[in-house]
């Protein structure tokens, strides 16, 4: 059986980030299910903010570039992000647009968001979960972007009471969205895996 690399990744630094709790718990997961999970932090790629002269001028940050190249390496991606002001946080934003405009002789344009599959989930401490920035960031992956976004998604409400302190969702419904998520994110990533 294919086993298909998985990059994961949190639209937050902050520390204690529940959304990186989620990384982290998606990470043990899809490790379960005999896939290869590369978890990355946004931290490690400061990139500043998108400016199409900046662009125009020196080309693409080496940070998007970096990106670019880890979104090509795996057949899936698993994206936390906490909303902000009902959207996407600005961190994760700003570098979906810098690795959307990467490219070079081998890859065209917006080659890091095709061929590949993506899933998304928030947590959050309000009483929606972040459910209103998971529909901007699917609809700035799938419209924006083109990219095959799962339908399963978890967002998961009043974050600072959801994990155990093993890391697990407290949830058993919660927790078990999150388990079929993280199994059609692999299954589906394996399509994409060469023979």
């Amino acid at each position: 059986m294919a086993h298909p690399k998985i990059l994961l990744l949190s639209g937050s630094t902050r520390s204690g980030s529940y959304n990186t709790r989620l990384v982290d718990l998606a990470t043990k997961r899809l490790a379960e299910r005999d896939a290869e999970p590369t978890r990355i932090s946004l931290a490690d790629y400061p990139l500043p903010i998108y400016d199409a002269d900046q662009e125009a001028s020196r080309g693409a940050p080496e940070e998007a570039v970096g990106l670019h190249r880890l979104f090509l390496a795996h057949q899936g991606i698993f994206l936390a992000s906490p909303e902000y002001n009902a959207g996407v946080s600005p961190l994760l934003k700003n570098a979906i647009d810098w690795i959307s405009k990467v490219s070079d002789d081998k890859h065209p344009p917006l080659a890091a968001y095709r061929n590949r599959v993506f899933a998304v989930s928030a947590a959050s401490p309000g009483p929606y979960g972040g459910i209103r920035g998971l529909i901007a960031l699917r609809q700035v992956l799938e419209i924006g972007l083109g990219a095959l976004v799962i339908p399963e998604q978890v967002a998961v409400p009043r974050a600072d009471d959801a994990f155990t302190a093993e890391g697990e969702l407290a949830d058993e419904r919660a927790a078990g969205f999150f388990d079929a998520m993280t199994k059609r994110l692999v299954d589906e990533a394996r399509r994409y895996v060469a023979p």
